[in-house]
């Protein structure tokens, strides 16, 4: 089960309910993209500017750098998931890049921007196509880039199962509740489903 979104809802549990929890305690495995992917994404966004929009060479270059010296730090632990047998490692931005640029534009750079719905597509596209995708009531740019993602997700991949869900201090939390069981629900069928599917032709 996959958690995005807004990026303070998506990694305090003061601010999503604890939503790995409910989702843990609900027999569900929460995973959680890499915050790095966020910094390097602010990095690539200076590529963009330069290649597509009105940016300056030093721009283009400080964007190379940053993504070099960032994909540095976490160099010893992409290959430790690389000889492992149950995690992938992140992807370069570059691939999310390409994925995204499938469903929409890279110019959108607001929050979370064109992050979000790659972050989306990784989940689907390795095993994962259950998604909550979190956002603060009424922020702008996730409902453009995750929620108003979700039927276009759905087009490229009829598998996935998104739920958005707001989190506001006025929001009731019996409801966020109750759209996440839902969506467990949902899942745990199509669980069942394939199981009995692949059961029935191993092959």
């Amino acid at each position: 089960m996959g958690v995005v979104g807004e990026i303070l809802v998506k990694y305090s549990p003061q601010a999503n309910n604890s939503v790995v929890q409910v989702l843990e305690d609900e027999g569900a495995e929460a995973i959680v993209p890499d915050m790095m992917d966020f910094f390097i994404y602010c990095a690539y966004d200076l590529i963009y500017k330069r290649h597509t929009l009105d940016g300056s060479k030093r721009q283009y270059f400080s964007g190379r750098v940053l993504i070099s010296l960032l994909e540095f730090f976490r160099k010893e632990m992409k290959a430790a998931l690389e000889k492992s047998e149950l995690f992938d490692p992140p992807p370069s931005i570059y691939t999310q890049a390409e994925r995204a640029s499938k469903i929409l534009s890279l110019g959108r750079h607001t929050g979370e921007g064109w992050l979000l719905t790659a972050e989306m597509i990784e989940l689907i596209e390795h095993g994962a196509p259950n998604i909550v995708c979190v956002q603060p009531f009424a922020c702008l740019p996730n409902h453009v880039t995750g929620k108003g993602m979700i039927r276009d997700l759905r087009r490229h991949y009829p598998q996935a199962n998104i739920a958005a869900i707001d989190y506001d201090p006025g929001a009731s939390e019996v409801n966020q509740l109750n759209r996440i069981k839902l969506m467990l629900s949902i899942a745990f069928k199509n669980a069942n489903h394939l199981s009995k599917k692949f059961l029935l032709n191993p092959g």
